[in-house]
């Protein structure tokens, strides 16, 4: 019987505890960069299509290194593919200071991207470890809870030390540098490499085209709000606090509210919720757009709104595409779900950027109601060509975060069918 099978959670707290705490820093870093790249890209007088750009170039580093990492980990072992990676991480905002240039930024980003998809990678595969599989749903719920409030917590930090200077670059590589302290040192059994299988995408479109378009757009939508937020207050003409209070509000938003609707979503038509969600996001969106403007105020009430509905589309669209699939094929379908995700993302800050380039720093909202409504009108489409599921083939909610393809066996849909990796 493996070490995974054997252990408690009562006796897993004190690596779990600290694994965890090195994932809070790492996610507190990483949280910090994007804002900070954000309000210094507007400072320096980037266009806004160009910063989206530069977003972008993250994410599509993320998507790729969800194929390169596993390769490296494979040859040279988790340990050492975590200290190279790591160490290239942690270098990664320095260099961002040294130069501001937006293609030496675009390239960094990208590295970037590669980089954090490892080290997710490894620390999932970590977790999986400790966890037997009947522990599973609660160390991902965990995971992702931490991970959240983290993400959240980093963007206070815009606050901390001079937004003009070298300060807030270095904080950030202080953060990745002392995240892995606690990683390191945590005593974990070498995992075996775990396969990240993906359904290819016909099939997948075949299986659910509803599930396809929810994890694009969901990653259009969170893609966007993380690379040009901060962005869209400053140029509002507010400052610093104004700018960390709406990215703040927004992501703890979506990790208060994913697990309510997820199980409104478990007791109904979930195409429904998926519906209801997006047409809140558009019509907050569009009513944002004005009001932001007539009463300042409202942009933290308004990103917590707008966030607890949209960090709750993935996690929908998920959990719709696992009631459809067959129980030995949900690993693929997760998979292939995550990139879909990722490739949204990439393009969505882009395309955000283009449009706030075009019309104004508030036409980020345009967007996100452009995108809402779209999805909204697909979703409503999908619910007249084909009958809900049926309550008995549900297989429950799941919140979901931004993880890496390790994560996605400690989803408890997965870990619970008989052809899983323990």
């Amino acid at each position: 019987m493996s070490h995974a099978d054997t252990a408690s959670l009562q006796g897993l707290r004190v690596p779990l505890a600290t694994l965890l705490g090195g994932v809070a820093l790492l996610v507190v870093g990483v949280g910090l960069l994007f804002s900070t790249l954000g309000l210094r890209a507007g400072l320096e007088g980037f266009p806004t299509v160009v910063t989206g750009l530069v977003t972008s170039a993250y994410f599509a580093g993320f998507v790729l290194g969800t194929r390169i990492c596993p390769l490296l980990i494979r040859r040279v072992g988790h340990v050492r593919a975590f200290a190279a990676l790591a160490s290239l991480a942690s270098t990664m905002p320095i260099l961002h200071a040294l130069w501001v240039a937006p293609a030496w930024w675009a390239l960094l980003r990208g590295l970037t991207g590669v980089c954090l998809v490892g080290l997710y990678i490894v620390v999932e595969s970590w977790l999986n470890v400790l966890a037997a599989p009947a522990q599973r749903g609660r160390v991902f719920s965990l995971y992702l809870a931490v991970s959240g409030l983290a993400m959240a917590l980093g963007q206070g930090l815009l606050l901390v030390g001079d937004r003009l200077g070298f300060v807030p670059f270095a904080l950030v590589s202080v953060l990745l540098s002392f995240a892995l302290l606690p990683l390191t040192l945590t005593p974990v059994i070498e995992p075996e490499p775990l396969p990240a299988p993906r359904l290819g995408l016909r099939a997948l479109y075949r299986l659910s085209p509803l599930g396809l378009a929810g994890a694009f757009g969901s990653g259009a939508l969170a893609g966007a709000l993380y690379g040009l937020g901060a962005v869209f207050v400053q140029r509002l003409g507010h400052g610093d606090a104004a700018a960390a209070g709406f990215m703040a509000s927004a992501i703890l938003g979506g990790a208060l509210f994913q697990w309510p609707i997820g199980q409104w979503s478990d007791r109904h038509d979930r195409r429904l919720v998926l519906l209801a969600a997006a047409v809140g996001i558009a019509l907050l969106a569009g009513a944002g757009f004005v009001l932001v403007r007539l009463w300042p105020a409202a942009l933290v009430p308004l990103g917590f709104a707008i966030g607890a509905l949209l960090f709750a589309l993935y996690g929908l669209s998920a959990a719709h595409v696992n009631d459809l699939v067959e129980p030995g094929r949900a690993l693929e379908a997760s998979g292939g779900l995550l990139l879909v995700h990722g490739a949204g993302a990439a393009l969505g800050p882009t395309l955000a950027g283009a449009l706030m380039a075009a019309l104004g720093p508030g036409s980020l909202l345009l967007y996100f109601a452009g995108v809402a409504a779209l999805l909204a009108a697909y979703t409503l489409q999908r619910m007249r060509a084909a009958p809900a599921v049926p309550a008995q083939d549900k297989t429950g909610f799941v919140p979901m975060g931004d993880v890496g393809p390790a994560a996605l066996h400690l989803d408890p849909r997965i870990s619970r069918f008989p052809d899983e990796r323990t």
